[in-house]
């Protein structure tokens, strides 16, 4: 995880850059604009102004069905991605916590010893190998680990998770 908190501009324009539109091509505001409008059942309307003003950083508090809306239409990217919060600035880990398998396998590693916990990753890490899968990056800094040595506990995780989502 990098240590600075990207703003939801700049996540917005990165997933605009990365996640190509119909014709092949990066998002431009009118392009994620249609896909929005495209996509089916009832959600949000988002104008093309909008999109532009969230991209450029003049309108930073889009509501919740906005941007659940750009989520769907940028191919399902997970919303808290958009969240401010560095713990959401990890893409690759949020979409992986999308599958209820890898969901079910962190439910499985909660309140394992350190130790046992870096036996499983090495066994992991290894057999990604010998199926000749990429090797999946470690983003965690040493200040990501000392940030995480205390845990929350349900009352503060629920708190946190409730002030997070104000902004929104």
């Amino acid at each position: 995880m990098s240590h600075s908190r990207p703003s939801l501009a700049e996540k917005l324009r990165a997933l605009m850059a990365s996640r190509p539109d119909t014709n092949g091509r990066a998002h431009t505001s009118r392009s994620l604009s249609a896909a929005v409008n495209a996509l089916p059942g009832e959600h949000a309307s988002v104008s093309y102004a909008a999109i532009a003003k969230l991209a450029n950083g003049s309108h930073d508090n889009p509501t919740v069905g906005t941007v659940v809306a750009l989520c769907k239409a940028l191919g399902g990217v997970p919303p808290a991605h958009l969240l401010p919060h560095e713990s959401y600035n990890d893409l690759a880990a949020l979409e992986a916590f999308e599958d209820p398998n890898a969901r079910r396998i962190l439910a499985l590693l909660n309140g394992l010893p350190e130790s046992e916990l870096n036996n499983i990753i090495a066994v992991v890490e290894q057999r990604r190998v010998e199926l000749g899968l990429e090797t999946a990056a470690n983003t965690e800094t040493e200040s990501d680990k000392r940030k995480r040595r205390r845990r929350r506990s349900k009352d503060e995780a629920a708190r946190y998770a409730a002030d997070a989502m104000e902004g929104l």
